[in-house]
């Protein structure tokens, strides 16, 4: 094995030493990580090998970068993303807004939000079996932890489904949409989620302020009713380093509903 490691490149090895420092506790968050120079002189290393140590660090989300300051521990505590809680009646059916679970003690703020009417995409039109010339109401939201960007999400609803309710407002009000949804007889008791992960594209790459080379974690939502229809798709991009997905769950949990939802395209 050692012979092996021995053969890795420098660059990798010397953030190996790092990264295990600071897992030791040797750096802690917001600590000042060795610089190019430091790290040159202690490895025996050409500047651009310590560069690319560093970088190592940072597109794993353990560093980042301050300009004229140095490399420093990331001290962004992720959100732990709880996939089932989060989606209970009993919280947004009681007032509460399903962010406030990943957020726990922390301020969740959305610092931005958009209503829009739109011609639904064709992708959206047939997960909410739509025509193609319906309309959509449109929801984006971009949400802010610790002043730090972590979250866009855009939720789309059949226009004739919400139009006069509270949803097409900025503001929907305790519990947000699944609660107004409720209200209007259309109550979501069904949920399917899908996730993927990709490279961000430019325009998330500056919405969230990610670091060159940060994934983003995609999730696709579909609300359904009792009688399988779907009332709205959900489609968030999660800055990758800024989350933990929880999923909790029994062993004997009731499998009865895991197949594919009436209407719910396959």
């Amino acid at each position: 094995m050692a012979a092996t490691d021995d053969r890795r490149p420098k660059y990798q090895r010397i953030a190996d030493t790092l990264r295990e420092a600071i897992r030791s506790g040797e750096y802690g968050p917001g600590d000042r990580l060795p610089g190019e120079n430091d790290l040159m002189a202690t490895h025996g290393v050409a500047r651009m090998t310590a560069r690319q140590a560093l970088g190592v660090l940072r597109d794993e989300g353990i560093a980042e970068a301050r300009k004229g300051a140095g490399v420093f521990v990331r001290a962004f505590r992720p959100l732990r993303r709880r996939g089932i809680q989060r989606l209970a009646r009993d919280q947004w059916g009681n007032g509460r807004s399903i962010w406030s679970v990943d957020a726990e003690s922390r301020v969740l703020e959305v610092d931005h939000i958009s209503v829009s009417e739109e011609m639904a995409p064709a992708h959206i039109s047939a997960v909410l079996d739509l025509a193609a010339e319906d309309v959509v109401c449109v929801r984006r939201r971009r949400f802010v932890v610790d002043d730090k960007p972590v979250l866009l999400a855009t939720s789309y609803l059949p226009l004739s489904l919400v139009a006069g309710s509270a949803i097409t407002e900025e503001d929907t009000g305790p519990g947000g949409t699944y609660a107004r949804l409720a209200e209007l007889g259309q109550e979501p008791v069904h949920f399917r989620e899908e996730i993927r992960s990709r490279m961000p594209s430019p325009d998330e790459l500056t919405q969230l302020a990610l670091t060159p080379g940060t994934p983003v974690i995609l999730i696709c939502r579909t609300a359904f009713t009792g009688e399988g229809r779907p009332v709205e798709v959900n489609e968030m991009t999660l800055d990758a380093s800024s989350y933990v997905l929880e999923y909790d769950f029994a062993a004997d949990a009731d499998l009865t509903n895991t197949d594919t939802a009436p209407g719910d395209p396959a």
